[in-house]
């Protein structure tokens, strides 16, 4: 294990196909650790620069122990050699030589959905991820993100209160939990699902390491679903790395002119599968599951007038109590208790003080 260990360390030295080539030129990562510098540059594998690096890092760290710290962390090493490597991943040739791991990888049985966008999402976005991510897992789909703030995390919250599994891919080591803030949502995963990144433990949440980390989610995922993204981000980065990989890409539509819907208006216009509602998404994946465990029936009759009234004004778009006072034409006595009662019976929830939205049907 330690060559193999040592071996994966050397991605961020030499670079990701290097150290695949490497792999697949030698028998296994022993073999690779034993060549003089002569031989791997006179095959032709690597140049003299990146040999150099290579057995530099033999010398700067008792592997041994490396691999005992990171047992000691409850962190894993799947390699590419290995029987239970992703096979979704092992197809693509710049797939990570190897995955560190805590918790479980995705199953190779279950079909698994990517849920990705906007960090500095709205709560029309969150509301999404969070009913798209129950709905998948209550249907027996496997959620993959990236464990940000905003839609990922939405997504990973979703899939948790389906009752489901989820992954997160960090671009920072297993062990280290980014953005700090999640940590109850990093708890949850390696308990529910696993925290799976290419890099070792100890490794900063580097810029760098994001978009090579993007590659893993859509990799990893049948499908990838973009709620939220602008014009210029990494989700869209990820859309055509998924596009690449022969994955399916589905985008939530958003209103016209907001920021955080052109990404995903634009990939709709470029062809990219629409979704309109959870049910039909379902329809669209030939998933079909009891209508009881995703589909709340809203009925008029368990409402008070002034309750239909509120609720007749609402959608997925946060509004201010009076904003909705002057739609309805209620007294603010009527509006409180509308939605008060609305909120207690769970058709709406108030996302900032005095701001609501509708729920999604659950």
């Amino acid at each position: 294990m330690k060559y193999k260990y040592w071996l994966a360390c050397m991605v961020e030295r030499i670079g990701i196909r290097n150290v695949r080539r490497l792999s697949e030129r030698y028998r296994d990562a022993k073999e690779i650790f034993d060549q003089p510098k002569e031989k791997l540059c006179a095959d032709g594998t690597l140049t003299e620069s990146a040999a150099e690096k290579l057995i530099c890092g033999r010398l700067e760290s008792d592997w041994e122990d490396e691999v005992e710290k990171m047992r000691e962390k409850g962190i894993r090493l799947v390699t590419i050699e290995e029987g239970d490597y992703p096979l979704r991943l092992k197809e693509f040739r710049d797939a990570p030589y190897g995955l560190f791991v805590k918790g479980r990888l995705p199953s190779e049985e279950n079909r698994t959905a990517a849920i990705i966008g906007a960090r500095q999402c709205t709560p029309y976005g969150r509301e999404m991820a969070e009913g798209l991510g129950k709905t998948l897992a209550s249907a027996g789909v496997e959620v993959v993100s990236g464990m940000a703030k905003g839609i990922d995390g939405a997504g990973h919250f979703g899939a948790l209160a389906g009752g489901g599994s989820t992954y997160a891919v960090l671009g920072c080591g297993a062990d280290v939990c980014y953005p700090s803030g999640n940590m109850d949502l990093y708890r949850r995963i390696e308990t529910e699902g696993g925290i799976i990144s290419e890099y070792p433990p100890g490794s900063a949440p580097l810029p760098a390491h994001f978009p090579m980390r993007n590659r893993i989610i859509s990799g990893l995922s049948d499908l990838v679903v973009i709620v939220e993204a602008r014009m210029k981000s990494g989700s869209l980065i990820t859309a055509d790395l998924a596009l690449e990989q022969g994955r399916d890409v589905y985008a939530v539509p958003g209103r016209i002119g907001d920021a955080l819907s052109c990404g995903t208006n634009r990939l709709i216009k470029q062809g990219a599968g629409i979704i309109l509602s959870r049910e039909d998404f379902l329809k669209d994946l030939q998933i079909f599951c009891e209508e009881s465990k995703f589909k709340k029936k809203f009925s008029k009759n368990s409402l008070e007038k002034g309750e239909v009234l509120v609720y007749s004004v609402l959608d997925l778009h946060s509004k201010n109590i009076n904003e909705i006072i002057d739609e309805t034409n209620l007294s603010a006595a009527e509006c409180v208790c509308a939605l008060a009662g609305l909120e207690e019976k769970g058709y709406i929830r108030e996302v900032f003080q005095n701001y609501y939205i509708r729920r999604l049907e659950d």
